[in-house]
């Protein structure tokens, strides 16, 4: 992807909300005075093409959006949403985010099932890109959208960026002159015209602010080109085109691997 090795940095000089994502999110974890202690995840250094992360447990088989609606179970209760809560109380990671991770491996597994990319995996590049949403203090809606827009620095040469011209003229992210990563999982407008999907099948154009559309694009990218993300080649090269940095990948294999291995049989 055109300019993703600059995403990584360009969330560690944004300041203190950027580096609070990329450090603290890996280190052990604190036991706060109050309320559980903090989803620890536990930094893993696999040499790239060696290894996949742990499988996780199944996203219930329901309609993703954009089909016909899911059957809800004895209580009236929407099986995502569920599903989705409960792994929320292991994780941390917020359950708004969790659904759309969730919806964009379903309909992964019908639009390209040789892909068989996995909800944790859309996790750990969204624990990095923006925290799931809720990067410089943002918060998910019941709408996807974070509570204020999700905008990297410009793309203009200093602080040692690469010097990226607006492609689309600022309309995403209201720059006209440079470029911008936007949205939770941190696209790149000339990279979001080209994956772009609308989650919800309603007819908008895609939103790349709003979670639902930004996993099931990052799915999208990652399933591009026929890779099997089942496989340790196909893992590394999906992530590393996302982001071409061994580094990062370690950090998404670290993500990946440990929601995966707390959601089995859950």
């Amino acid at each position: 992807m055109l300019g993703r090795l600059l995403l990584v940095l360009v969330l560690l000089a944004v300041g203190a909300g950027g580096a609070w994502v990329l450090s603290v999110a890996m280190r052990p974890a604190s036991h706060p005075a109050s309320g559980p202690p903090a989803f620890l995840i536990d930094p893993q250094k696999p040499e790239p093409g060696s290894a996949i992360p742990g499988a996780a447990g199944q996203v219930p088989a329901a309609q993703p959006q954009g089909t016909p609606a899911a059957q809800p179970d004895s209580a009236g209760r929407d099986p995502l949403r569920v599903w989705a809560d409960k792994i929320a109380q292991i994780t941390q990671v917020p359950s708004r985010a969790l659904r759309a991770y969730g919806n964009a491996d379903l309909v992964m597994r019908t639009k390209v099932p040789g892909c068989q990319i996995s909800w944790a995996t859309l996790a750990g590049i969204g624990r990095i890109e923006s925290h799931h949403g809720r990067y410089g203090g943002a918060t998910l809606g019941e709408d996807g959208l974070p509570s204020k827009p999700i905008i990297g620095p410009a793309l203009d040469g200093t602080n040692g960026f690469r010097a990226i011209p607006a492609t689309d003229g600022g309309k995403l992210h209201g720059d006209p002159v440079w470029d911008h990563a936007v949205g939770p999982m941190q696209f790149l407008p000339s990279t979001w015209k080209q994956y772009g999907l609308r989650a919800s099948g309603d007819g908008v154009a895609p939103d790349p602010q709003n979670i639902d559309d930004a996993a099931l694009t990052a799915a999208n990218y990652l399933c591009s080109g026929g890779r099997n993300l089942a496989t340790g080649e196909g893992w590394w090269a999906a992530v590393m085109t996302y982001n071409n940095s061994v580094e990062y990948g370690q950090q998404v294999f670290s993500g990946a691997d440990a929601y995966a291995k707390a959601s089995v049989g859950k």
